[in-house]
């Protein structure tokens, strides 16, 4: 039987492309999102066979639903060879603000206990197995903070810790933690943004390039390269230095702006 694929946030960006890429390589889906009509209405334009995929309604943040839907997932389709944690929400915020407590209240609970709620019905039956690959999606935000965007760094820079620690745990048992981060990615995420975006990548070029990643069971990976580079090389500036680079930066958009 072809390979089983796991995938959150399936309702656009990063999350179709990485589902069409794995369908179009002859994999099976399981695909979680909020908006089902939006994936059904996507899987239908792209003429995917009804029997080679299956659409699971569910929040990330509700953990009784994501236990559900994983055991829903594992009886009707078997277990997945590959889950991918990719449901994630980006807003800006400002600490100044009250409401913006809750906000980060929230991106932590989707972007971070999601991804664990995401992984969490299938770890014990992969490592009985043997066998999996668990990948989690970070974002390369997650190596310096951006002014205005205070919670999405800090839950991203969360993710590639996490999934640090569960590769550690995982990996006696046969099973793969991947983590991977993009850069800036054509999506409906960042087409608010006010600021440039250096090498904007689109969703398909980002998708095959994550497969290969995924593949070759890579611990962590920023794609594309050169924003890995670029990230690398801002990790190393002084922060004085860092803050002046920064200095005048337009914010990232709050939430109801």
């Amino acid at each position: 039987m072809s390979e089983l694929v796991f995938i959150t946030g399936a309702s656009s960006g990063i999350g179709q492309a990485l589902a069409l890429r794995y369908y179009e390589g002859g994999a099976r889906l399981a695909l979680v999102a909020r908006r089902t009509a939006e994936v059904e209405r996507w899987a239908a334009e792209h003429r995917l066979d009804a029997a080679r995929y299956k659409v699971y309604g569910a929040d990330v943040a509700d953990l009784d639903a994501m236990a559900r839907t994983g055991r829903d997932c594992i009886a009707a389709l078997g277990l997945p060879d590959i889950v991918i944690a990719n449901a994630g929400i980006s807003v800006g915020m400002d600490t100044a603000h009250f409401d913006d407590l809750d906000l980060m209240r929230r991106t932590f609970a989707t972007n971070n206990v999601g991804l664990a709620a995401t992984f969490h019905p299938f770890v014990a039956a992969m490592n009985e197995r043997g066998s999996g690959t668990l990948v989690g999606i970070a974002s390369v935000s997650a190596i310096r903070g951006l002014p205005g965007h205070g919670a999405y760094c800090a839950s991203k820079a969360a993710v590639v810790a996490y999934c640090e620690s569960l590769r550690g745990e995982c990996r006696p048992f046969g099973v793969r933690v991947v983590t991977l981060l993009p850069g800036y990615i054509d999506t409906p995420l960042t087409r608010r943004n006010r600021y440039g975006m250096p090498f904007l990548m689109q969703p398909d070029d980002f998708a095959a390039q994550a497969v290969r990643a995924i593949r070759a069971q890579a611990s962590y990976r920023v794609i594309p390269w050169q924003m890995g580079v670029l990230a690398k090389l801002l990790r190393l500036l002084p922060n004085w230095l860092y803050d002046r680079a920064l200095a005048g930066r337009p914010r990232k958009r709050r939430q109801h702006e």
